[in-house]
């Protein structure tokens, strides 16, 4: 006696959608979620310094934002940062994503020397792709 049935189940051909789909939406709910970050990091009350040169060039994927406020505060994803703190996040941002981009969004009211600490920060990190955050003038 046979008690293994044979099966004859041949799929039709064509492209399994379901997988497809939730592969969409996950990237849907990805962007989404990276858009409102991003947003999130510029409603932060930093007055920029105006250039009349400056461009805006287009954001980079994964950029981190830090805001450096004017008593010399430094800001990222939200969170207020000392120095060690800063310097270890940068460390792990190096260790996982080389290359990593870092904008500097500094008051203008702020003294230079909290906008070197926080390139100092980012240089003994080895983050070399930063750049700084200003206004177009209307002129």
């Amino acid at each position: 006696m046979n008690f293994l049935k044979k099966n004859n189940f041949t799929p039709a051909g064509g492209v399994p959608l379901t997988p497809m789909i939730d592969v969409v939406f996950l990237l849907l709910c990805f962007f989404v979620a990276s858009q409102i970050f991003a947003q999130w990091e510029t409603e932060i009350q930093v007055t920029l310094p105006t250039a009349t040169t400056g461009e805006r060039p287009p954001r980079l994927p994964g950029e981190v934002i830090v805001n450096v406020l004017a008593d010399g505060t430094a800001i990222v994803n939200g969170q207020r940062l000392d120095d060690a703190q800063l310097r270890g996040m940068m460390n792990r941002l190096v260790q996982q994503f080389p290359g990593q981009p870092v904008l500097l969004r500094a008051d203008k009211a702020t003294a230079y020397e909290h906008v070197v600490r926080v390139l100092d920060t980012c240089r003994q990190a080895d983050i070399w792709n930063i750049s700084f955050a200003t206004l177009a003038s209307g002129g």
